[in-house]
């Protein structure tokens, strides 16, 4: 799939620009520009390959002298390398070698060392085309972050599964069937035309599931997607399910929590840190088992066309769809963008772990993360998969991505996004996801088979 074909430009930012004026002088009016490109268009490499950059000055501008520094750091943790741009000439190189599977990120930086890129917010937009406009992260205006993969289709899990993951979530499944659905549905407003849109609540093992339900106003069967959301304590938008169900599908938005779809609060915003030393007592517990109590209901509809339900998600929301899919054969396909919740202990293996940012130093929460690990679900999912990344993604890392997807034992796909990082922090670097599972959604909802794009070897066309 598509990495850019071309170089990345990285205007600093006004903070930047003051340091370099600070130590060089003069400088032209405009801001100082480099232009960063990859060896490799797409950003991914052979075992012992040389892998990096060609920096450039752009035209006209001032070559600065000893103004830049970088770090390259393997999985986003161990330092691998450390270095100096000599821009004297109007170009210099970054560029390393690796003999493991990793990703690279890189980190440049004016004027001093860089340091460790800042905790991201898990926020992230809607999926789909309602995404909302976030700030950037603090602290990254004056550093230019890089990333590549060395044979990512290699990655293995850091540390084995359970040996009772299978046994653990196959008996909440069960007490989950023990517990009739009981749909309690509302009717509510739409503008939409030739759409009917309700609020759903149904019973869960321990807690219920909220959401809104959209479907065409004519009879029908129609093919299913379920839509898991982001993190956070918000509102949904009915928006979500009522443009999909105008394009022709049975559409469900699933709130992470037990709220009603049009509250914004409920519980507290540090939700990923409740009861997690025990696997009895996870938050992620019951919202999981929520996902599989939505999967149910859609099942048991009338209207369901009886054969294709399609999960889709981006960040958390993506997190849940891998993880629904592993606990229900009935998923039919699954497209996810930067989904979190991959490498739980990676703090302790020498990968940088990302949201829902366990503590690594606790032993019992590590231990009980790997129950709700994506990684730990992969191997379970039956359907096809369809994953982008982003290479530059501190919230997501792409490392426990790549490694969740390479436990999917049927027909996957990886969307390599080089000069992403998480989607709300650059939305303008989501052109691979945004075509891509459009494409994907499109093909399923004309009736067509989704294959994903890929070679026998899991090296991404």
């Amino acid at each position: 799939m598509n990495g850019s074909a071309f170089p990345i430009r990285v205007r600093l930012s006004a903070t930047g620009l003051a340091m370099v004026c600070a130590f060089a002088g003069a400088l032209p009016v405009r801001a100082q520009q480099l232009s960063f490109t990859p060896f490799h268009k797409n950003g991914i490499y052979e075992l012992g390959e040389r892998a990096g950059w060609t920096v450039t000055l752009a035209e006209g501008a001032i070559a600065p002298v000893n103004q830049y520094s970088y770090v390259i750091r393997k999985n986003n943790l161990d330092v691998m390398q450390k270095g100096a741009l000599d821009l004297s000439s109007g170009s210099a190189t970054i560029e390393t070698k690796l003999n493991e599977p990793a990703m690279l990120y890189v980190e440049v930086a004016p004027n001093a060392s860089p340091t460790a890129p800042p905790e991201a917010s898990a926020g992230n937009p809607a999926p789909g085309p309602v995404a909302r406009s976030q700030p950037a992260a603090p602290g990254r205006g004056s550093a230019i972050h890089l990333g590549a993969a060395i044979a990512p289709w290699k990655l293995q899990p850091a540390v084995p599964r359970p040996a009772d993951f299978d046994s653990f979530w196959d008996a909440k499944l069960k007490s989950l069937s023990e517990i009739p659905i009981h749909p309690v549905l509302t009717p509510t407003e739409t503008s939409k035309a030739g759409v009917e849109l309700h609020t759903v609540k149904l019973d869960s093992l321990g807690s219920h599931v909220q959401g809104y339900l959209a479907k065409p106003a004519r009879e029908g069967k129609f093919p299913a997607l379920v839509i898991f959301q982001y993190a956070g304590v918000y509102a949904l938008r009915p928006e979500t399910v009522t443009d999909r169900a105008a394009e022709g599908w049975l559409a469900f938005d699933v709130d992470s929590h037990d709220m009603p779809p049009n509250e914004a609060t409920g519980v507290g915003r540090s939700y990923q840190a409740i009861g997690n030393t025990d696997k009895e007592t996870s938050y992620f517990l019951n919202m999981y088992l929520r996902d599989a109590r939505a999967i149910d209901y859609i099942a048991s509809r009338p209207d369901w066309d009886g054969k294709t339900i399609v999960v889709m998600g981006t960040s958390m929301g993506g997190h849940q769809s891998l993880v629904a899919a592993g606990l229900n054969s009935r998923i039919t396909a699954v497209i996810v963008n930067e989904p979190s919740g991959a490498d739980s202990n990676g703090d302790l293996h020498g990968r940088k772990a990302g949201y829902p940012n366990w503590p690594s130093d606790n032993p019992k929460v590590m231990a009980t993360a790997l129950y709700f690990d994506t990684v730990n679900f992969a191997s379970r999912i039956k359907a096809p998969v369809v994953a982008a990344l982003g290479f530059i993604d501190t919230v997501a890392p792409p490392v426990g991505i790549w490694t969740a997807v390479n436990q999917v034992p049927g027909p996957k796909e990886v969307i390599p996004m080089i000069e992403s990082d998480h989607n709300n922090l650059t939305p303008q670097k989501q052109g691979a996801w945004d075509s891509r599972y459009k494409e994907v959604l499109a093909l399923i909802l004309r009736g067509g088979e989704f294959k994903p794009n890929q070679d026998p070897t899991g090296k991404v066309n």
